[in-house]
């Protein structure tokens, strides 16, 4: 039944059909449930009075049950193997994930207002993914083009949090929130010069002093925007924050800093460290870790229960991740093995000795004499990452 509902009765778990009385003329892209409170914050900054609903569809106010139908923007993927729908679905939520960042940019450089209503919409819809399965769409960090690095680093660091977060158990809207202001905390980074932002070396001291602003120019922005919340705010504004106090811009020290905002840098530094930049190859998961207990441990920049309750979130191979066994052979990751980490199911692909591609196989590693001898990245051996999930999926 369609009905109409004030804006101040909006639930989450409604169904959205269309806009009934608004004092502007902003339109839905389609009809779409209700995931957030920071959506309705969004539909009231838009002016919006009421909305007519369909009560037939209405789920759980905490989402505990996922939509049989969803919008354009939702993407619900296979659970617990990587499969061809699995990574065409991956690659979906890239590709609009990084269209809503760069109409985002674009609208902040040219002093537009953030909209927040597709940014909730992406980011919301990989948070249900990440609930559905946890592995969901750990294989997009892995799909890299360090030509936008901006881009995919704010997409990447957003499905890490969401992963980290749902591994610790914290509820929904607080995840949908936190991921919220990760997909931003890079936003000030339009304000510093392109010759700095992108410069294809070590930045001098005067240099770094400009780059650090990016933080000061993401909270000041944020400040702005109407429909952020408060969490969202700080998980993007402190994301360069460390206990010792010797973080930016605040110099926050650890009482100030909350769990949420922690999580966050764990998250940023992560990603920076594996990722390809135009400057520099990425590390592999283990040397990453090794870095992020450095940190913690040695230099009380993180949290050291935190990074290790990462470290068992992402795992020693993740879901999408390439490993190299000890037949001269690379495979991607595939599923995880809950029993033994190091024995995944993999999918070889790749043979290194004549360095071309081969007819894929399936192998799980806990019934095979193969083993894994190290992680390794699609640019190890001069390969890229988006034509290997072609060949995948073409291969499937």
């Amino acid at each position: 039944m369609i009905i109409e509902t004030k804006l101040s009765s909006l639930k989450v778990g409604h169904y959205v059909v269309d806009i009934k009385e608004q004092n502007d003329s902003y339109k839905l892209e389609s009809p779409s449930y209700i995931k957030s409170a920071a959506v309705i914050a969004n539909l009231a900054d838009k002016g919006v009075k009421t909305v007519l609903i369909d009560d037939e569809k209405t789920i759980a106010a905490k989402l505990n049950s996922t939509p049989k139908t969803t919008n354009n923007a939702s993407i619900q993927l296979p659970k617990n193997e990587l499969t061809p729908e699995n990574l065409n679905s991956v690659k979906d939520v890239i590709s609009k994930s990084k269209a809503v960042l760069n109409k985002t940019f674009s609208d902040v450089k040219t002093g537009c207002d953030i909209d927040l209503g597709p940014i909730i919409d992406v980011t919301s819809s990989a948070v249900d993914s990440i609930f559905n399965d946890i592995d969901s769409l750990s294989c997009l960090v892995n799909i890299r083009n360090k030509s936008e690095y901006l881009l995919e680093h704010s997409t990447s660091v957003s499905v890490y949090l969401s992963i980290f977060a749902s591994y610790l158990n914290i509820d929904k809207e607080t995840v949908y929130q936190m991921t919220l202001g990760a997909f931003l905390h890079d936003v000030g980074k339009v304000m510093v010069p392109d010759e700095i932002l992108n410069k294809p070396g070590k930045l001098t001291d005067d240099e770094f002093f400009i780059m650090k602003t990016h933080a000061n120019h993401s909270a000041d922005i944020l400040k702005e925007t109407k429909g952020i919340s408060q969490l969202s705010y700080e998980v993007a504004a402190y994301h360069h924050e460390k206990l010792d106090g010797n973080g930016y811009p605040y110099k926050l020290k650890a009482d100030k800093i909350s769990k949420y905002c922690r999580m966050m840098s764990i998250c940023d530094i992560f990603d920076a460290l594996t990722a390809d930049r135009c400057y520099k190859k990425g590390s592999c998961h283990y040397k990453a870790f090794i870095i992020l207990r450095n940190l913690a441990n040695h230099h009380n920049h993180l949290d050291v229960d935190l990074v290790e309750e990462f470290i068992k979130a992402i795992g020693a191979y993740p879901v999408g991740s390439l490993v190299q066994l000890n037949s001269n052979r690379v495979a991607i990751v595939e599923r995880r093995n809950k029993s033994d980490s190091l024995k995944p199911g993999v999918r070889l692909f790749y043979d290194c000795e004549n360095n071309e591609y081969q007819e894929t196989e399936e192998l799980d590693l806990s019934s095979s004499d193969d083993y894994i001898v190290k992680g390794v990245k699609a640019s190890d051996f001069d390969l890229d990452m988006d034509d290997v999930i072609e060949f995948l999926i073409k291969q499937a």
